[in-house]
């Protein structure tokens, strides 16, 4: 997922993930208008486009052939007329089947503590993410979200989800104010990659 907000070099990062093997990218600019989205969109080689899911600016859907629109509440409707791949957050277990059902995937949050938001704490404890692997709640259209990383994504496989949604932990491996070298982060997503097969 990207960061909230736009920065310098962040086309030819998410260029060098997706050429990585980054599967899928959620593009998340809350708050930006929707000319800064269409320009980075313009600044990716188009091979992307049907891998990318938007979270707001719906249109940017159909304008750009991506992959399909994010709604980042469970009890969300989607737009009216859509037609296309749904995905859409949870952050409660009691939610969690109906909001499968209703999309292509869910992601489930906050699994642990943000790497970005501070103060933004795991929502389950991990005997409820147990016992929810255990009702098949969780399974492979669920992905894990919130405070992923390298010394914890081996629990979100082994609990059954079906990925897990890399936000902080890549990102603060790159100066957005001064940074031009995003080896690192390129680096860091290789070894995020390999753990999950």
């Amino acid at each position: 997922m990207t960061r909230p907000t736009f920065f310098v070099e962040e086309d030819k990062i998410l260029a060098a993930l997706f050429n990585e093997g980054m599967d899928d990218l959620h593009l998340f600019k809350p708050d930006s208008s929707p000319i800064f989205l269409e320009r980075l969109l313009s600044l990716l080689p188009d091979d992307y486009y049907r891998r990318i899911t938007v979270h707001n600016h719906y249109y940017l859907k159909s304008e750009f052939g991506l992959g399909g629109i994010h709604l980042d509440r469970a009890e969300m409707e989607k737009p009216q007329g859509y037609k296309g791949n749904i995905s859409r957050s949870c952050d409660d277990l009691g939610q969690l089947k109906t909001a499968k059902k209703n999309s292509k995937y869910v992601f489930l949050h906050n699994i642990f503590d943000s790497l970005s938001d501070v103060g933004l704490h795991a929502t389950f404890s991990p005997q409820e993410l147990e016992e929810a692997s255990r009702q098949r709640l969780i399974d492979k259209h669920v992905y894990a979200l919130g405070g992923m990383s390298l010394d914890n994504i081996r629990i979100a496989k082994d609990l059954g989800f079906g990925g897990v949604v890399i936000c902080g932990d890549l990102w603060n491996r790159f100066d957005i104010h001064h940074g031009m070298d995003y080896k690192n982060v390129i680096q860091h997503f290789a070894k995020l990659r390999s753990i999950l097969g």
